[in-house]
Order: C-alpha cells, then sequence, then structure tokens
C-alpha cells in the first residue's frame, strides 16, 4: 500500500520545491541604448532642461478594487529639421514616487525627425495607476525642446482601450 504513494509523494516534493521561474519583461531593455551614446562637449553651448510625462501600468475599471493592465509606448521625439537632441536620463517611477528603473545614465542622441521608443509590458505592473518619467535633456539654443507623448493600450477579446499623454517641460 505505502509502495503506491511513494511516486505520487515524491511528485509532490518535486513540485512544491520548484521555485517559480521569474516572468521576463521586455520592458527593462527594449533598446541597445550604447549605440546611442552621444559625447558633448561643455563648449557646445547646449540648453538643458526636464519633461514630465504621466504613463499607467494599469488603470481603475468599475472600482477602485479591479484594474486593467496596460502595455505603455513612451515615444521621445525630435521634431527639429536638422538639429539632432540630446537625452541625458530617463527615469521611470512608480505611483509613489519610487524610482523603478533608469533606462540610461549616459546621454544618447536623436537625429532630426527620429523617434526612440521605451515600451512597458502589459505584464509589468511596478509602475501603478499613476507611474510616470522625468527626462532630462539638452538642445541647441534654436532647436525645439523633445516632444516626449506615452501611448497606453489594452486589448481583451473585442474590447480595446487606448489613449495617450504628452510631456509637460517641468525646469
Amino acid at each position: 500500500m505505502l509502495s503506491k504513494w511513494v511516486p505520487f509523494v515524491f511528485l509532490l516534493l518535486i513540485f512544491s520545491c520548484a521555485e517559480k521561474a521569474k516572468e521576463e519583461v521586455s520592458s527593462i531593455d527594449p533598446v541597445n541604448w550604447s549605440n546611442r551614446t552621444a559625447t558633448i562637449s561643455e563648449q557646445d553651448s547646449l540648453l538643458k532642461g526636464a519633461s514630465y510625462l504621466s504613463v499607467y501600468s494599469e488603470i481603475y475599471s468599475e472600482t477602485e478594487h479591479r484594474t486593467h493592465n496596460l502595455t505603455s509606448t513612451i515615444s521621445m521625439r525630435n521634431t527639429n529639421l536638422a538639429d539632432t537632441i540630446y537625452i541625458h536620463k530617463a527615469e521611470y517611477f512608480d505611483t509613489k514616487g519610487n524610482p523603478i528603473r533608469t533606462y540610461f545614465d549616459e546621454p544618447i542622441y536623436i537625429k532630426p525627425m527620429e523617434t526612440v521608443e521605451i515600451v512597458i509590458d502589459e505584464k509589468d505592473r511596478s509602475g501603478g495607476t499613476g507611474a510616470n518619467f522625468l527626462f532630462q535633456w539638452s538642445i541647441k539654443p534654436s532647436s525645439h525642446e523633445p516632444y516626449f507623448e506615452g501611448v497606453m493600450i489594452s486589448t481583451s477579446g473585442q474590447q480595446g482601450l487606448s489613449f495617450t499623454t504628452e510631456g509637460r517641460r517641468v525646469e
């Protein structure tokens, strides 16, 4: 009788001790930032600024106890026809203002009329309902400021939800 239970107990022990594999999210490094690293000289006399962008990992639905996860596309856009712009830092914060991650610490360049994106996976809920980005940037005095935009989307069956947010200069 005991011999019938040995395989069952053995399998139970194996599965109860197995560590759950951590869910991979591509939100952490969707772009090879090192290929975009820019060297900026103090003699370039660039104007510096900072912009804030609200984004959402999830939003409330029906009540404050039910949420929908969202995929967020964070666009960093250069609206200049001739001038390159520089983004020094892209920091991601959660609803409570706690830093989640910094995407790069060295300045990157964005060519004229180019868009560079960060994608926050739908399963990455670390930002919560009030996540945000802070971008540090610099431009030539005659250039347009960078344009930052968030596009949030979720689909389930035949239902779809999407909306956008725009960055605001804070410095």
